[in-house]
């Protein structure tokens, strides 16, 4: 089942080129911030990139938390958080010092490399996923695959639970998250080729 799926616009994601892979896919979706469109939809994803303080600010000026609590927590509908919008679903970040929305036990942390000349901050470019378990947004992508990334911050779990990827940057940081319908992952699936289109396929046909 697809039905609507609405990328949230809250000025801070890429969302066009997400919006462009679904068409690619044949899926139809909706750019909006509008709680109206937000209940009607089926599934949700949540983008981002840029700074995590100023995100969870414009989430509270456009009054999307409670819209966005009450779909995702109460009625159980799938979202997808890509990049940044990942990270907004931990209880807090390091970055502006700020709480999220709250939904996973974790907090984001800033890289702390100790080899500085190897392992590059912002984290940019391919990088492999390892697989910690089963879920349906996995379906048909093989352990190891690349992925593509560009992140200063990374997810610190506190529930192993809750892990779906993790990746190897120096050290192994958290690369994707499950929690019954909540569906997050740090790397870019529309940027990732024809992997990065089976998860994107994958979630919609949750």
């Amino acid at each position: 089942m697809t039905g609507q799926v609405v990328i949230i616009d809250y000025g801070m994601g890429n969302i066009h080129s997400i919006q462009k892979k679904l068409a690619r896919l044949k899926i139809n979706s909706l750019v909006s911030s509008s709680h109206q469109d937000i209940i009607a939809a089926d599934k949700i994803i949540l983008p981002g990139v840029g700074h995590f303080g100023q995100a969870m600010e414009k989430l509270h000026q456009l009054d999307l938390i409670h819209v966005l609590n009450e779909e995702v927590l109460h009625k159980k509908k799938p979202i997808l958080g890509i990049c940044l919008g990942m990270q907004l679903m931990a209880l807090r970040s390091e970055e502006g010092n700020v709480n999220g929305l709250g939904w996973i036990d974790a907090d984001v942390i800033k890289f702390k490399v100790k080899e500085k000349l190897k392992y590059k901050i912002p984290h940019t470019g391919w990088n492999e996923i390892i697989i910690k378990k089963e879920s349906p947004l996995m379906k048909g992508i093989p352990d190891l695959s690349e992925f593509y990334f560009v992140h200063s911050y990374h997810f610190k779990a506190h529930q192993s639970e809750d892990i779906l990827n993790e990746t190897d940057y120096e050290e192994l940081f958290v690369s994707s998250i499950q929690r019954d319908n909540i569906f997050g992952v740090q790397y870019h699936p529309e940027k990732s080729h024809d992997v990065g289109e089976l998860v994107l396929k994958n979630f919609i046909q949750l």
